[in-house]
């Protein structure tokens, strides 16, 4: 951290006082001025809205090129770049009505162009959007984007998976940097809150070129929420109820920012007993709490922009043995896990007349304890409150499991000096240093220290409404392990020493254009790799979260892919079409297999490998019927199979699914604005096709609804909403439930009441 704020003071001592001023006036087509539209630079992590006669001011911006984006709730966003030279300048813009959501600001693909613009497919999510599903945790709520599905153990654990892959081919980035805790494992989640986020991007296919090692199925792009307005300061208040786990989600923050100076801090608790299934039962010890702090401290002057964020994410996870003793408590009992998720980044942009320098610095610490369930302990049905039941503080020994990750990563990229309008090049240099120690009785993974460098070029090329983009990248991976012996009853589990290398080279060529009006067509192909991580190379011993033996495999090879994307997209008025397909093809594919040996009481499973393919995609369309226009219909149909070489199916791969929804727009006189009503009917298929250790799932429906809007009492303000999730109560297993081995239903009914207060 110290590193962190020393380099924070020397930005801005070589900073420059001198004021750079854009202003302007923002109308529609009939030069009508439009109140409250956002103007945000990106790069900056800075802007302002306009006032009622919709004028802007945006000051202290950095000499050289830099890019605006001007967006309003009904209208088409517009970006703009602007030649800034010290002197101030008038900027005056049109906006035309749009009958479609906002077209945003693509933050995780390298040029950050508007979606409309970008080679790449990118789905997008907004915090509000997230919510409105009624998901308990962020995972849940993912899940809701076409082609990503999650591995899930009850409510509170979920992994991500993109169109079949998941594990550490799917990275995630929070904060601008690379996630590491541990992700490898199955039985805990992201370790990222919900709250103090602004929208979350996902890039559905190998994206190793812009990410590295792990980026291989996709990338999982998580936004922080941005900073208040110039000159503007917030209170903010939050608060959900979840009906069927008996939970509470509340959330306290506060923002303000000056024309230089930003800063917010966020406070959230979200607090879950038991699920519980349409039966009634509850299912035991799938309990979770969770407790979350986010800071953020911003500065922006004439040639650089610097930005430091810090998050602290707490989890107390139940390790559920199944349907049990019933209790309405949300603190775990053993087994259960700690897990502590510290997070510090920095952000620099340096502006160079017509280039740029971006360096992201990013430390994270990861805490991960696991304690063993104790003979004769049980739960307590008899209480009805939280504050005699501790067991995780008392009556054990400490963790049987304690590992601490260490990670400093960096993402170094240089914006070369356009010399033309048509051109961008972007070189980059990344890396991650990482160190992996155990503390306690039992080992996972041995202690390690892993070393990543990676470089690259990429250049974008644009004309008329067509755009090339092309990239390659080298990367090298170094992992080295310590030997350890443990002892486990009458075994002695051996991890020998490693010293391994892996090299990687990727590339990626895209192609957006238009070939009809109104169509946009794109055409992607990819390269990605990804590194065998330390559980698939060392492990020896119970995993108990999983319930299993696993054996690590010291000989595997990295995993390498060639992935080939079509998006064809139709768009009028009121009508949008649109055909996503994929195929995947995959070398050297690794997954755990059993051996129908018993070992410590748990079947003993081993890391392999093997070549596989996946392919599928999504298709569907969104209706606007003119005049209705307060009317939206959206359906989708998602396929995926995945087949190893042999003929054999992979495992893990999400049943075929058809959503629908049904929405509608509306106002009420004065107290209820830019209200909605949903109703969803989601159609999930039987899951036949499965690898031979897997086991059948049946079909399902689930329907959902959703109701919310700004709504005004006299002088209190407020936004509020309702979500019910499965209402008609169904009985169901989704074909990932890390729970349908043991016959467990995922959850019935669930009725979320949530409001926020903006003050």
């Amino acid at each position: 951290m110290k590193l962190f704020i020393h380099m924070f003071i020397a930005l801005v001592c070589m900073s420059s006082f001198a004021q750079t001023t854009v202003t302007g006036t923002i109308t529609d087509i009939d030069n009508n001025p439009l109140f409250g539209v956002e103007v945000y630079a990106s790069d900056l992590h800075r802007g302002t809205i306009t006032d009622e006669h919709g004028r802007y001011e945006l000051t202290n911006l950095p000499n050289g090129s830099v890019k605006l984006s001007f967006s309003y709730l009904g209208f088409q966003t517009l970006t703009k770049k602007l030649n800034i030279t010290g002197k101030p300048l008038v900027v005056n813009i049109l906006l035309k009505e749009s009958i479609y959501t906002i077209d945003e600001v693509i933050i995780s693909t390298p040029f950050n162009k508007l979606q409309s613009e970008n080679v790449m497919k990118v789905e997008r999510m907004t915090a509000a959007a997230l919510k409105r599903t009624g998901a308990p945790t962020l995972i849940n709520g993912l899940a809701s984007i076409s082609g990503v599905s999650q591995i899930s153990t009850g409510a509170s654990i979920g992994k991500p998976v993109i169109r079949g892959l998941s594990g550490n081919r799917v990275l995630v980035y929070a904060q601008g940097v690379r996630l590491e805790n541990q992700q490898f494992g199955d039985e805990h989640g992201l370790g990222i809150s919900d709250e103090g986020i602004e929208s979350i991007e996902v890039i559905k296919g190998p994206a190793s070129l812009l990410y590295g090692s792990d980026a291989l199925g996709g990338v999982i792009y998580i936004n922080p929420e941005k900073f208040a307005t110039a000159n503007q300061s917030s209170f903010l208040f939050g608060q959900r109820y979840f009906s069927n786990t008996l939970g509470s989600n509340t959330s306290l923050g506060y923002k303000k920012s000056t024309d230089r100076w930003k800063f917010l801090a966020r406070a959230t608790a979200n607090n879950h007993s038991d699920y519980k299934v349409p039966s009634g039962e509850k299912v035991t010890n799938t309990r979770f709490r969770e407790q979350d702090f986010k800071l953020g401290l911003g500065y922006n002057s004439t040639n650089y922009s610097s930005e430091i964020r810090y998050n602290f994410n707490g989890s107390l996870l139940g390790i559920t043995e199944g349907i049990g003793a019933q209790s309405n408590y949300t603190t775990p009992m053993e087994p259960y896990q700690q897990i502590d998720n510290h997070i510090f980044s920095m952000h620099n942009h340096f502006f160079f007349g017509n280039s740029k320098l971006d360096v992201d610095l990013g430390y994270l610490y990861n805490d991960r304890n696991e304690f063993e369930e104790e003979h004769g302990h049980d739960d307590h049905d008899d209480h009805d409150d939280d504050e005699d039941h501790d067991e995780h503080d008392e009556d054990h020994e400490g963790p049987a499991l304690r590992m601490k990750l260490k990670t400093f990563n960096y993402n170094i990229k240089y914006h070369l000096a356009r010399f033309s309008n048509e051109v961008d090049v972007i070189f980059g240099l990344q890396g991650m240093h990482q160190t992996n120690k155990n503390f306690g009785e039992e080992l996972l993974i041995p202690d390690a220290k892993i070393n990543d460098v990676g470089m690259f070029g990429t250049v974008n090329y644009s004309w008329n409404s067509s755009s090339i983009q092309a990239g390659i990248r080298f990367d090298n991976r170094s992992l080295m392990t310590e030997y350890h012996e443990v002892v486990h009853e009458t075994e002695v589990h051996v991890f020998e020493a490693l010293d391994k290398d892996y090299n990687s080279f990727t590339a990626s060529l895209g192609y957006k254009f238009a070939p009809f009006k109104n169509t946009t067509i794109r055409i992607n192909a990819a390269t990605g790799f990804r590194a065998p991580n330390l559980a698939e190379l060392t492990s020896n011993g119970v995993h108990h979260g999983t319930n299993r033996f696993e054996l690590g495999n010291a000989n595997l090879e990295t995993e390498k892919n060639i992935q080939a994307d079509l998006a064809i997209e139709y768009q009028t008025e009121h009508l949008e079409l649109f055909v996503n397909a994929f195929h995947n093809t995959l070398n050297d594919y690794i997954y755990l297999s059993p051996t129908g040996a018993v070992e410590d009481g748990a079947p003993v499973y081993n890391y392999t490998q093997n070549n596989a393919k996946l392919y599928g995609g999504e298709i569907g369309f969104h209706l606007h019927p003119h005049p209705v226009d307060w009317l939206h219909l959206q359906s989708s149909y998602e396929m995926v199979i995945g087949k190893q070489s042999n003929g054999d199916y992979l495992p893990l791969i999400p049943a075929n699914i058809i959503k629908n929804t049904l929405r509608t727009e509306f106002d009420i006189k004065n107290w209820l604005q830019n209200g909605y009503a949903t109703l969803s009917l989601n159609s999930t298929f039987t899951q036949k096709n499965v690898s031979q250790f897997e086991t059948n799932t049946s079909s399902y429906n689930l329907v959902d609804l959703g109701f919310g809007g700004a709504i005004s009492l006299g002088e209190l303000k407020f936004n509020g909403s309702l979500s019910i999730t499965n209402l008609l109560d169904t009985n169901y297993i989704n074909h990932l439930s890390r729970l349908k081995s043991d016959g467990i239903l995922n959850s019935g009914r669930n009725i979320v009441l949530g409001v926020n207060f903006n003050i």
